[in-house]
Protein backbone atom coordinates (compact mmCIF):
# COMPACT_ATOMS: atom_id res chain seq x y z
CA UNK A 1 0.00 0.00 0.00
CA UNK A 2 1.43 3.39 -0.95
CA UNK A 3 -0.01 5.18 2.07
CA UNK A 4 0.34 2.59 4.81
CA UNK A 5 -1.31 3.30 8.16
CA UNK A 6 0.74 3.48 11.32
CA UNK A 7 1.74 0.02 12.54
CA UNK A 8 -0.51 -1.38 15.26
CA UNK A 9 1.88 -4.20 16.13
CA UNK A 10 5.13 -5.93 15.20
CA UNK A 11 4.57 -9.68 14.70
CA UNK A 12 8.32 -10.38 14.69
CA UNK A 13 9.05 -8.57 17.96
CA UNK A 14 10.58 -10.50 20.84
CA UNK A 15 7.44 -9.90 22.89
CA UNK A 16 5.28 -11.64 20.29
CA UNK A 17 7.71 -14.46 19.53
CA UNK A 18 8.28 -15.31 23.19
CA UNK A 19 4.59 -16.14 23.65
CA UNK A 20 2.64 -16.08 20.41
CA UNK A 21 -0.67 -17.16 21.93
CA UNK A 22 -0.65 -14.46 24.58
CA UNK A 23 0.30 -11.81 22.04
CA UNK A 24 -2.43 -12.85 19.60
CA UNK A 25 -4.99 -13.00 22.42
CA UNK A 26 -4.08 -9.43 23.34
CA UNK A 27 -4.41 -8.24 19.75
CA UNK A 28 -7.79 -9.94 19.40
CA UNK A 29 -9.12 -8.02 22.40
CA UNK A 30 -7.42 -4.66 21.82
CA UNK A 31 -6.92 -4.33 18.05
CA UNK A 32 -8.81 -7.11 16.25
CA UNK A 33 -7.98 -5.81 12.75
CA UNK A 34 -4.37 -4.69 12.96
CA UNK A 35 -1.74 -3.35 10.56
CA UNK A 36 1.93 -4.29 10.37
CA UNK A 37 4.54 -3.79 7.66
CA UNK A 38 5.29 -7.53 7.82
CA UNK A 39 1.79 -8.99 7.59
CA UNK A 40 -0.24 -5.98 6.39
CA UNK A 41 -3.79 -6.47 7.77
CA UNK A 42 -4.27 -9.21 10.40
CA UNK A 43 -7.64 -10.56 11.53
CA UNK A 44 -7.80 -12.02 15.04
CA UNK A 45 -11.47 -12.50 15.94
CA UNK A 46 -13.33 -15.69 15.10
CA UNK A 47 -16.16 -13.86 13.33
CA UNK A 48 -13.80 -11.86 11.10
CA UNK A 49 -11.61 -14.86 10.29
CA UNK A 50 -14.66 -16.98 9.49
CA UNK A 51 -16.08 -14.25 7.26
CA UNK A 52 -12.82 -13.93 5.32
CA UNK A 53 -12.29 -17.65 4.75
CA UNK A 54 -15.87 -18.28 3.71
CA UNK A 55 -16.25 -15.24 1.45
CA UNK A 56 -13.77 -16.29 -1.23
CA UNK A 57 -15.32 -13.80 -3.66
CA UNK A 58 -14.22 -10.80 -1.57
CA UNK A 59 -11.18 -12.39 0.10
CA UNK A 60 -9.31 -14.15 -2.67
CA UNK A 61 -6.85 -17.00 -2.14
CA UNK A 62 -4.76 -15.95 -5.13
CA UNK A 63 -2.09 -14.28 -3.02
CA UNK A 64 1.17 -15.50 -4.55
CA UNK A 65 2.94 -15.22 -7.87
CA UNK A 66 3.95 -18.84 -7.38
CA UNK A 67 1.58 -21.56 -8.57
CA UNK A 68 -0.25 -22.98 -5.55
CA UNK A 69 -2.58 -25.91 -6.31
CA UNK A 70 -5.38 -25.79 -5.23
CA UNK A 71 -5.28 -23.64 -2.10
CA UNK A 72 -3.98 -20.60 -3.96
CA UNK A 73 -6.85 -20.66 -6.41
CA UNK A 74 -10.40 -19.31 -6.56
CA UNK A 75 -13.40 -20.82 -8.36
CA UNK A 76 -13.83 -21.89 -11.08
CA UNK A 77 -10.15 -22.89 -11.28
CA UNK A 78 -10.19 -24.22 -7.71
CA UNK A 79 -13.35 -26.21 -8.46
CA UNK A 80 -11.59 -28.21 -11.17
CA UNK A 81 -8.58 -29.05 -8.99
CA UNK A 82 -10.17 -29.79 -5.62
CA UNK A 83 -11.54 -33.29 -6.49
CA UNK A 84 -8.14 -34.35 -7.82
CA UNK A 85 -6.55 -33.60 -4.47
CA UNK A 86 -9.39 -34.75 -2.22
CA UNK A 87 -9.47 -38.32 -3.49
CA UNK A 88 -6.02 -38.98 -2.05
CA UNK A 89 -7.43 -38.33 1.42
CA UNK A 90 -10.56 -40.47 1.16
CA UNK A 91 -11.58 -42.32 4.30
CA UNK A 92 -10.78 -45.65 2.63
CA UNK A 93 -7.21 -44.51 1.92
CA UNK A 94 -6.80 -43.14 5.43
CA UNK A 95 -8.12 -46.35 7.02
CA UNK A 96 -5.81 -48.47 4.87
CA UNK A 97 -2.82 -46.35 5.90
CA UNK A 98 -3.54 -46.43 9.64
CA UNK A 99 -1.64 -49.68 10.42
CA UNK A 100 1.49 -48.27 8.75
CA UNK A 101 1.13 -45.02 10.64
CA UNK A 102 0.71 -46.89 13.92
CA UNK A 103 3.80 -49.02 13.28
CA UNK A 104 5.90 -45.88 12.70
CA UNK A 105 4.58 -44.27 15.87
CA UNK A 106 5.19 -47.40 17.94
CA UNK A 107 8.74 -47.78 16.62
CA UNK A 108 9.68 -44.18 17.41
CA UNK A 109 8.07 -44.16 20.86
CA UNK A 110 9.86 -47.37 21.83
CA UNK A 111 13.15 -45.51 21.44
CA UNK A 112 12.00 -42.31 23.14
CA UNK A 113 11.63 -43.15 26.80
CA UNK A 114 13.42 -41.61 29.75
CA UNK A 115 14.67 -38.05 29.30
CA UNK A 116 14.02 -36.98 25.71
CA UNK A 117 13.95 -33.86 23.59
CA UNK A 118 10.65 -34.74 22.01
CA UNK A 119 10.79 -32.60 18.87
CA UNK A 120 13.98 -34.29 17.65
CA UNK A 121 13.22 -37.73 19.05
CA UNK A 122 9.58 -38.08 18.02
CA UNK A 123 7.73 -35.11 16.54
CA UNK A 124 9.85 -34.37 13.46
CA UNK A 125 10.77 -38.01 12.68
CA UNK A 126 7.13 -39.05 12.95
CA UNK A 127 5.95 -36.26 10.66
CA UNK A 128 8.47 -36.96 7.89
CA UNK A 129 8.31 -40.74 8.13
CA UNK A 130 4.52 -40.89 7.91
CA UNK A 131 4.59 -38.39 5.03
CA UNK A 132 7.08 -40.53 3.09
CA UNK A 133 5.11 -43.67 3.87
CA UNK A 134 1.85 -42.07 2.77
CA UNK A 135 3.41 -40.98 -0.51
CA UNK A 136 4.92 -44.42 -1.02
CA UNK A 137 8.47 -43.07 -0.81
CA UNK A 138 11.48 -44.78 0.82
CA UNK A 139 12.39 -43.75 4.35
CA UNK A 140 15.75 -42.33 3.27
CA UNK A 141 13.91 -39.35 1.76
CA UNK A 142 12.73 -38.33 5.25
CA UNK A 143 15.81 -36.29 6.13
CA UNK A 144 15.98 -34.31 2.85
CA UNK A 145 12.30 -33.44 3.26
CA UNK A 146 12.80 -32.37 6.89
CA UNK A 147 15.74 -30.15 5.97
CA UNK A 148 13.80 -28.60 3.11
CA UNK A 149 10.87 -27.70 5.38
CA UNK A 150 13.26 -26.14 7.92
CA UNK A 151 14.97 -24.01 5.25
CA UNK A 152 11.60 -22.96 3.86
CA UNK A 153 10.43 -21.82 7.33
CA UNK A 154 13.61 -19.79 7.84
CA UNK A 155 13.25 -18.05 4.47
CA UNK A 156 9.55 -17.37 5.11
CA UNK A 157 10.25 -15.75 8.49
CA UNK A 158 12.97 -13.59 6.97
CA UNK A 159 10.82 -12.78 3.92
CA UNK A 160 13.96 -13.59 1.91
CA UNK A 161 12.36 -13.83 -1.52
CA UNK A 162 15.58 -14.84 -3.25
CA UNK A 163 16.03 -17.71 -0.80
CA UNK A 164 12.37 -18.68 -1.11
CA UNK A 165 12.73 -18.87 -4.90
CA UNK A 166 15.92 -20.90 -4.63
CA UNK A 167 14.37 -23.29 -2.09
CA UNK A 168 11.29 -23.73 -4.28
CA UNK A 169 13.59 -24.67 -7.16
CA UNK A 170 15.37 -27.19 -4.95
CA UNK A 171 12.06 -28.80 -4.12
CA UNK A 172 11.06 -29.04 -7.78
CA UNK A 173 14.37 -30.75 -8.55
CA UNK A 174 13.84 -33.13 -5.63
CA UNK A 175 10.36 -34.03 -6.87
CA UNK A 176 11.51 -34.49 -10.48
CA UNK A 177 14.41 -36.72 -9.50
CA UNK A 178 12.34 -38.67 -6.98
CA UNK A 179 9.55 -39.44 -9.44
CA UNK A 180 12.06 -40.57 -12.06
CA UNK A 181 13.86 -42.77 -9.54
CA UNK A 182 10.62 -44.24 -8.24
CA UNK A 183 9.45 -45.12 -11.75
CA UNK A 184 12.84 -46.71 -12.49
CA UNK A 185 12.46 -48.73 -9.28
CA UNK A 186 9.11 -50.07 -10.48
CA UNK A 187 6.75 -47.77 -8.56
CA UNK A 188 3.27 -47.45 -10.04
CA UNK A 189 0.23 -45.26 -9.50
CA UNK A 190 -1.01 -47.88 -7.03
CA UNK A 191 2.12 -47.72 -4.85
CA UNK A 192 3.34 -44.13 -5.18
CA UNK A 193 1.19 -41.00 -4.88
CA UNK A 194 3.63 -38.82 -6.85
CA UNK A 195 3.64 -41.33 -9.71
CA UNK A 196 -0.17 -41.39 -9.55
CA UNK A 197 -0.23 -37.61 -9.90
CA UNK A 198 1.64 -37.86 -13.22
CA UNK A 199 -1.41 -39.66 -14.59
CA UNK A 200 -4.02 -37.17 -13.37
CA UNK A 201 -5.83 -34.94 -15.82
CA UNK A 202 -7.47 -31.55 -15.46
CA UNK A 203 -9.62 -29.92 -18.12
CA UNK A 204 -8.83 -32.79 -20.48
CA UNK A 205 -5.00 -32.70 -20.22
CA UNK A 206 -2.34 -34.34 -18.08
CA UNK A 207 -1.22 -32.14 -15.22
CA UNK A 208 2.33 -30.87 -15.67
CA UNK A 209 5.48 -30.93 -13.57
CA UNK A 210 4.91 -27.48 -12.06
CA UNK A 211 1.42 -28.47 -10.96
CA UNK A 212 2.59 -31.79 -9.46
CA UNK A 213 5.37 -29.98 -7.61
CA UNK A 214 2.91 -27.42 -6.28
CA UNK A 215 0.55 -30.10 -4.95
CA UNK A 216 3.37 -32.00 -3.27
CA UNK A 217 4.92 -28.82 -1.89
CA UNK A 218 1.60 -27.91 -0.31
CA UNK A 219 1.22 -31.36 1.21
CA UNK A 220 4.82 -31.43 2.41
CA UNK A 221 4.97 -27.98 4.01
CA UNK A 222 1.47 -28.29 5.46
CA UNK A 223 1.70 -31.90 6.58
CA UNK A 224 5.24 -32.13 7.94
CA UNK A 225 5.31 -28.72 9.60
CA UNK A 226 1.87 -28.85 11.19
CA UNK A 227 2.03 -32.52 12.22
CA UNK A 228 5.41 -32.06 13.92
CA UNK A 229 4.13 -28.96 15.71
CA UNK A 230 0.95 -30.79 16.70
CA UNK A 231 2.81 -33.76 18.20
CA UNK A 232 4.86 -31.39 20.36
CA UNK A 233 1.80 -29.42 21.44
CA UNK A 234 -0.13 -32.58 22.36
CA UNK A 235 2.79 -34.04 24.33
CA UNK A 236 3.47 -30.81 26.22
CA UNK A 237 -0.19 -30.42 27.14
CA UNK A 238 -0.37 -33.97 28.43
CA UNK A 239 2.85 -33.51 30.40
CA UNK A 240 1.37 -30.38 32.00
CA UNK A 241 -1.98 -32.08 32.75
CA UNK A 242 -1.38 -35.54 34.28
CA UNK A 243 -5.06 -35.90 35.14
CA UNK A 244 -5.89 -35.75 31.43
CA UNK A 245 -3.28 -38.43 30.75
CA UNK A 246 -5.06 -40.71 33.20
CA UNK A 247 -8.45 -39.89 31.70
CA UNK A 248 -7.32 -40.70 28.16
CA UNK A 249 -5.53 -43.88 29.19
CA UNK A 250 -8.76 -45.04 30.80
CA UNK A 251 -10.83 -43.93 27.77
CA UNK A 252 -8.72 -44.32 24.58
CA UNK A 253 -11.75 -43.52 22.40
CA UNK A 254 -11.42 -39.88 23.51
CA UNK A 255 -8.02 -39.48 21.84
CA UNK A 256 -9.42 -38.00 18.62
CA UNK A 257 -11.69 -35.36 20.19
CA UNK A 258 -9.00 -34.58 22.78
CA UNK A 259 -6.47 -33.93 20.04
CA UNK A 260 -8.79 -31.43 18.32
CA UNK A 261 -9.49 -29.61 21.59
CA UNK A 262 -5.84 -29.40 22.66
CA UNK A 263 -4.95 -28.04 19.23
CA UNK A 264 -7.75 -25.49 19.50
CA UNK A 265 -6.10 -24.28 22.70
CA UNK A 266 -2.66 -24.13 21.07
CA UNK A 267 -2.92 -24.05 17.30
CA UNK A 268 -0.17 -25.69 15.21
CA UNK A 269 -0.80 -23.40 12.22
CA UNK A 270 -0.60 -19.67 12.87
CA UNK A 271 -1.82 -17.86 9.77
CA UNK A 272 -2.99 -17.98 6.17
CA UNK A 273 -3.20 -15.15 3.66
CA UNK A 274 -5.94 -13.58 1.56
CA UNK A 275 -6.21 -10.51 -0.72
CA UNK A 276 -9.28 -8.33 -1.13
CA UNK A 277 -10.91 -8.10 -4.55
CA UNK A 278 -12.85 -4.92 -3.74
CA UNK A 279 -13.09 -2.32 -0.96
CA UNK A 280 -14.52 -3.95 2.15
CA UNK A 281 -15.28 -3.02 5.75
CA UNK A 282 -14.36 -5.62 8.35
CA UNK A 283 -14.00 -5.30 12.10
CA UNK A 284 -14.47 -1.55 11.94
CA UNK A 285 -11.67 -1.04 9.42
CA UNK A 286 -12.04 -0.08 5.77
CA UNK A 287 -9.73 -2.09 3.51
CA UNK A 288 -9.11 -1.06 -0.07
CA UNK A 289 -9.09 -3.36 -3.07
CA UNK A 290 -5.87 -5.38 -3.22
CA UNK A 291 -5.27 -5.22 0.54
CA UNK A 292 -3.14 -8.05 1.90
CA UNK A 293 -4.94 -9.85 4.72
CA UNK A 294 -3.64 -12.42 7.21
CA UNK A 295 -6.10 -14.59 9.12
CA UNK A 296 -4.82 -15.65 12.54
CA UNK A 297 -6.09 -19.14 13.36
CA UNK A 298 -4.56 -19.23 16.85
CA UNK A 299 -6.38 -16.12 18.07
CA UNK A 300 -9.67 -17.03 16.38
CA UNK A 301 -9.77 -20.46 18.01
CA UNK A 302 -9.29 -18.88 21.45
CA UNK A 303 -11.99 -16.23 21.03
CA UNK A 304 -14.18 -16.07 24.17
CA UNK A 305 -17.09 -14.82 22.05
CA UNK A 306 -17.29 -18.34 20.59
CA UNK A 307 -15.54 -20.57 23.14
CA UNK A 308 -16.68 -20.13 26.74
CA UNK A 309 -13.64 -20.20 29.06
CA UNK A 310 -11.36 -20.57 26.01
CA UNK A 311 -8.29 -21.61 28.06
CA UNK A 312 -10.18 -24.58 29.48
CA UNK A 313 -9.99 -28.06 27.96
CA UNK A 314 -13.54 -29.25 27.26
CA UNK A 315 -14.89 -32.04 25.08
CA UNK A 316 -18.45 -30.72 24.93
CA UNK A 317 -17.73 -27.82 22.54
CA UNK A 318 -19.29 -27.46 19.09
CA UNK A 319 -16.72 -29.09 16.77
CA UNK A 320 -17.94 -26.98 13.84
CA UNK A 321 -16.68 -23.83 15.56
CA UNK A 322 -13.12 -25.18 15.72
CA UNK A 323 -11.14 -23.70 12.81
CA UNK A 324 -8.22 -26.11 13.27
CA UNK A 325 -8.60 -27.31 9.67
CA UNK A 326 -10.17 -24.16 8.28
CA UNK A 327 -13.65 -23.81 6.81
CA UNK A 328 -15.40 -23.07 3.54
CA UNK A 329 -14.25 -24.28 0.15
CA UNK A 330 -10.59 -24.23 1.23
CA UNK A 331 -11.07 -26.43 4.30
CA UNK A 332 -7.99 -28.67 4.57
CA UNK A 333 -8.44 -31.68 2.25
CA UNK A 334 -5.89 -33.60 4.31
CA UNK A 335 -7.87 -33.24 7.55
CA UNK A 336 -8.95 -36.93 7.65
CA UNK A 337 -5.32 -38.04 7.34
CA UNK A 338 -4.04 -35.53 9.88
CA UNK A 339 -6.74 -36.42 12.40
CA UNK A 340 -5.93 -40.12 12.07
CA UNK A 341 -2.18 -39.53 12.45
CA UNK A 342 -2.62 -37.40 15.57
CA UNK A 343 -5.13 -39.80 17.12
CA UNK A 344 -2.74 -42.69 16.52
CA UNK A 345 0.32 -40.92 17.95
CA UNK A 346 -1.72 -39.93 21.00
CA UNK A 347 -3.00 -43.49 21.50
CA UNK A 348 0.47 -45.00 21.09
CA UNK A 349 2.14 -42.41 23.31
CA UNK A 350 -0.30 -42.96 26.15
CA UNK A 351 -0.37 -46.72 25.67
CA UNK A 352 3.42 -47.02 25.90
CA UNK A 353 3.89 -44.79 28.95
CA UNK A 354 2.79 -44.67 32.55
CA UNK A 355 3.76 -41.03 32.98
CA UNK A 356 4.77 -38.09 30.78
CA UNK A 357 6.22 -35.06 32.56
CA UNK A 358 8.09 -31.89 31.70
CA UNK A 359 11.78 -32.03 32.53
CA UNK A 360 12.22 -29.47 35.35
CA UNK A 361 15.87 -28.99 34.44
CA UNK A 362 15.20 -28.08 30.80
CA UNK A 363 12.71 -25.27 30.05
CA UNK A 364 10.79 -25.49 26.78
CA UNK A 365 11.81 -23.34 23.83
CA UNK A 366 8.91 -21.78 21.93
CA UNK A 367 8.83 -22.02 18.14
CA UNK A 368 9.09 -18.79 16.17
CA UNK A 369 6.66 -17.67 13.49
CA UNK A 370 5.79 -19.04 10.92
CA UNK A 371 5.97 -22.14 13.11
CA UNK A 372 3.95 -22.75 16.26
CA UNK A 373 4.42 -25.03 19.22
CA UNK A 374 7.95 -25.73 20.40
CA UNK A 375 11.43 -25.61 18.96
CA UNK A 376 12.65 -27.79 21.82
CA UNK A 377 10.57 -29.77 24.29
CA UNK A 378 12.36 -31.73 27.02
CA UNK A 379 10.19 -34.39 28.64
CA UNK A 380 10.57 -37.36 30.95
CA UNK A 381 8.64 -40.33 29.59
CA UNK A 382 8.26 -43.34 31.87
CA UNK A 383 7.73 -46.59 29.98
CA UNK A 384 4.76 -48.70 31.01
CA UNK A 385 5.72 -51.92 32.77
Amino acid sequence: MSDSPKADWDPRSQEVQSDQRAAYDTMRETCPVAWSEYMHWSLFRHADVTRAIKDHTTFSNVVSNRLTVPNGMDPPEHTAWRPIVEKYFSQDRVDAFEPTCRAIASDLIANATGKVELMAALAHPFAVRVQCAFLGWPEELSEPLRQWVARNHEATLARDHAAMTRIAGEFQTLIRETIAARIDAGATADTDVAVALTQETVNGRLINEDEITSILRNWTVGEIGSIAASVGILAEYLASHPELQDRLRANPSLAGPASDEILRLHGPLVTNRRITTCPVEIGGRMLERGARVTVNWVAANRDPRVFDAPDTFRLDRDPDANLLYGAGIHVCPGAPLARMELRVILEELLGATSRIACDPDQPVTQAAYPASGFAQLHLIMSARD
